[in-house]
């Protein structure tokens, strides 16, 4: 006697759509090569839990990277009265939390999560705006006061660093990003290249500032840059957006 068409066709749907219609738990399954999320239907091989993993590692090197670059970039600023150099340190939190979300996004039951990166994106989005009225408002005085940024050889050795650096960890995890369908990821990585950019744009600030008074007005108007860009950014992760740069 045949087999009912119904069972036949059960046997031969994918694993993941037979875990969902078995009704299985929340709870989510790593068997050997394959991890499963029955509800959500989830199947990911050993290739996918191995550039989860790697992404994670590299949210981490990330994460103290950018405590060590916002430390130095902090003291340097406020040292030499460089609003540029201070609001570009600040955004080191900025990707400090990306990382972490990352970090977070994937440990444990959460590594097959589908609603994970959606939260992420809000708290980031919190934080850039965060950000963009301390630095608007300090730029804005620094112009309206003619204040003179003083020379910061620390700060260019920092911003020249992080030039280098930053499109690196940005390449590696926009490719981590695209294996991983994970919009997270390939965010952090785009805030590695805006990093990259803005530390460009303050690094030749302090270089010109260095052998040229008159071009003072520079850091403040970089300042302003930069909260203009964290408003955009913000707004982009609130609703969902990668960020730009």
């Amino acid at each position: 006697m045949n087999e009912p068409k119904g069972a036949a066709a059960g046997t031969s749907l994918p694993l993941a759509v037979r875990a969902q219609a078995a009704g299985e738990s929340e709870d989510r399954r790593t068997n050997g090569s394959v991890a499963v999320a029955p509800q959500g239907g989830l199947v990911q091989d050993a290739g996918w839990l191995r550039a989860a993993r790697q992404a994670r590692l590299l949210a981490w090197a990330s994460l103290a990277w950018m405590c060590a670059e916002g430390a130095v970039g902090l003291w340097q600023g406020f040292a030499s009265g460089s609003i540029a150099l201070t609001g570009w340190a600040l955004g080191s939190a900025v990707e400090g939390l990306a990382s972490t979300i990352v970090i977070w996004r994937f440990t444990g039951s959460r590594t097959l999560s589908g609603t994970a990166e959606r939260h992420a994106q809000r708290a980031v989005a919190i934080s850039f705006w965060l950000l963009a009225p301390y630095v608007a408002a300090q730029s804005a005085a620094d112009l309206l006061t003619g204040h003179h940024a003083e020379s910061t050889p620390i700060g260019i050795a920092l911003t020249a660093a992080a030039l280098l650096e930053m499109p690196l960890l940005g390449h590696a995890k926009h490719q981590l990003g695209q294996r991983l369908g994970s919009g997270a990821t390939t965010g952090e990585g785009t805030q590695n290249y805006l990093c990259a950019a803005q530390a460009a744009a303050v690094l030749f600030v302090l270089a010109i500032t260095t052998i040229w008074a008159a071009g003072w007005w520079l850091d403040p108007a970089i300042g302003l840059a930069i909260a203009a860009v964290a408003v955009r950014e913000g707004a982009s992760a609130w609703h969902g957006e990668d960020c730009s740069c």
